[in-house]
């Protein structure tokens, strides 16, 4: 699940990706309308942040761009401005949600989880496979009745695999989802994931197949 965060507030900025990273999620940031404008047209985002007050255009002609090229990443427009029109223009012009600056942040990532849910035609927060369930608003894991202790990466992998259970999921869209563009990423970062997490479904009825040449696929045994 890949995100674009569109702020130019910087400190803010870091947060968020400090944030959403520890979520397990991959995480772009740009700090200008028109690198977000370049940036959607080129890669396949679960959900988009995009804050109104950008420094060389406004948010909103940021947004009615992105929709008018046919572009459907659910955007949620962050605004620091009170008027109600401003607001009721963003969600004309195509936006998903908005929310009020100054905001908890515990409120932003729920609102982007439901954004994400929706992306993936996921309505219910719960994945299951066999006695293997996430929950992908909190992140919580478990085998059967037992908590399943596993890293943000390690459940981002996993739940892309659960979204797609019984199917191939390529290397290179994992890599994709998992890891923003900006993050140094070993070559065998994802097979080591992959690894751990085999050993943590060992004698669970679950396993990670490799289909060599094109990726893995998880399934029931």
């Amino acid at each position: 699940m890949r995100l674009l965060i569109v702020e130019d507030d910087a400190s803010l900025a870091r947060g968020m990706l400090k944030v959403f990273r520890s979520d397990g999620l991959a995480v772009d940031h740009v700090a200008r309308g028109q690198d977000a404008i370049n940036v959607v047209r080129l890669e396949p985002y679960s959900a988009m942040i995009l804050d109104l007050g950008l420094p060389d255009m406004d948010g909103l002609a940021v947004l009615k761009q992105i929709r008018q090229a046919h572009i459907t990443v659910p955007i949620l427009i962050l605004t620091a401005r009170d008027a109600t029109s401003d607001r009721v223009n963003g969600l004309n012009q195509g936006a998903d949600d908005y929310l009020s600056k100054p905001f908890a942040i515990e409120e932003l990532e729920a609102r982007v989880r439901a954004l994400i849910r929706r992306s993936h035609g996921k309505p219910e927060p719960e994945l299951q496979l066999g006695q293997l369930r996430l929950d992908s608003a909190s992140g919580a894991t478990w085998l059967g009745q037992a908590l399943l202790e596993i890293t943000p990466r390690e459940r981002a992998v996993l739940g892309l695999l659960m979204t797609k259970a019984g199917s191939v999921v390529s290397k290179q869209r994992l890599v994709a989802e998992v890891f923003g563009y900006d993050e140094p990423v070993a070559p065998n970062a994802l097979e080591v994931y992959v690894a751990r997490l085999r050993r943590k479904l060992e004698q669970s009825g679950i396993e990670i197949v490799t289909v060599r040449g094109l990726g893995y696929l998880l399934r029931a045994i």
